[in-house]
């Protein structure tokens, strides 16, 4: 069921039980291009918040963590870093309606736009381990046109999230996203466009994190058998090991094609269509290697894709009970690859894919 808006599944969840144990995230990816030499760098920006019952004036770090961070950074071989920088929930406000809406001081993010500054110094890193961030500057200030999102059914239905029974949910509202604007980056600007951005934007919330973690997702995709740039496509698989109460579902990936206006979906959840998942995601000393086979009746979809580990970050994140489970989380934003998509056994294409967005991790 993919590209249908659902604006309510972005509001924020941190009510009820998640009030107390909870975290939501709204994260943001895309391609800039150096304004002097036009070289490409991809940049991320994630708003993350956890357990605004024990918030108060100042960030809480430790075993009952409540703050709202603002995550920005870059991957690539040269000048790649995590920023990370914290408020307390009474120096942020976020809307808890439809449509959502972040401020805190001058960051901000909204459905049509963000903008904000991210500065941490090298003696902050030191002194202050618990911030989890790198050393750099980063300001932005852009425009957010979602263009199809990937909408995973009931399990992020109304019902499941006040239920909040899944330890953690997801909803793609712009896995296909086009941004506009600019970043300045350790002083270098980036202009960022439309039409070649590459933009993707979700968010995930609930208790605690899936572990194997899994994303792969790019709107960079060229036909391998016509040449053809395919320009109403992206294709987006996330998941791992899905928890719903005491019940676990063990290497369980949601998926979505959108190639070229037509869906094809591979959702677990959707037990009709006979959604059967195979991967394998392996480490070596110089790359992360994805191999997923998905399939359902009627359709069939085979995703190789591979990142250089120089390109990638190892991400930090703090569970909402204090825990650091994650301690080798390879994000990426340079992937490359091929998905292979089948219809009835026939092949109805085989597709080249560049600046993927990767994560894979498994504690």
């Amino acid at each position: 069921m993919a590209n249908i808006s659902d604006i309510s599944r972005n509001a924020c969840q941190l009510f009820g039980g998640q009030a107390k144990q909870g975290y939501d995230w709204w994260w943001h990816s895309f391609t800039g291009y150096d304004a002097e030499t036009g070289e490409a760098k991809p940049f991320f920006i994630e708003f993350f918040a956890c357990n605004p019952a024990y918030g108060g004036g100042e960030p809480i770090f430790g075993p009952k963590p409540s703050y709202v961070m603002v995550k920005v950074g870059s991957w690539g071989k040269d000048d790649k870093a995590q920023l990370h920088r914290f408020f307390g929930w009474e120096q942020a406000r976020i809307c808890m309606d439809v449509p959502f809406e972040i401020h805190a001081d001058n960051c901000h993010l909204s459905e049509t736009e963000t903008n904000g500054t991210v500065h941490v110094l090298p003696e902050q890193t030191t002194a202050h381990p618990e911030w989890m961030s790198d050393a750099g500057s980063i300001s932005w200030k852009l425009k957010i046109s979602k263009q199809v999102a990937f909408h995973v059914g009931y399990g992020a239905s109304k019902l499941m999230r006040q239920l909040q029974l899944f330890e953690m949910f997801w909803h793609a509202e712009g896995m296909k996203t086009e941004y506009e604007g600019e970043v300045i980056w350790n002083g270098h600007r980036y202009i960022v466009r439309p039409k070649d951005c590459y933009g993707y934007a979700d968010k995930n919330w609930g208790k605690d994190f899936t572990s194997p973690w899994v994303w792969l997702s790019s709107n960079n995709l060229v036909s391998e058998i016509t040449g053809k740039r395919l320009t109403n496509s992206v294709f987006d698989i996330g998941g791992g090991r899905p928890k719903i109460g005491q019940l676990i579902l063990n290497r369980q990936l949601l998926s979505d094609f959108w190639y070229e206006g037509k869906s094809y979906e591979f959702n677990f959840s959707k037990f009709w269509t006979g959604c059967r998942t195979k991967f394998e995601c392996r480490e070596t000393d110089t790359q992360i290697i994805w191999h997923v086979e998905q399939r359902t009746w009627h359709n069939k979809m085979v995703t190789d894709i591979t990142c250089e580990k120089a390109d990638m970050l190892l991400v930090r994140y703090q569970s909402p009970d204090g825990a650091h489970r994650h301690r080798r989380l390879w994000n990426g934003g340079n992937g490359k690859g091929t998905v292979s998509l089948y219809r009835h056994g026939h092949l109805i294409d085989r597709i080249h894919a560049e600046n993927v967005g990767c994560e894979y991790g498994e504690y």
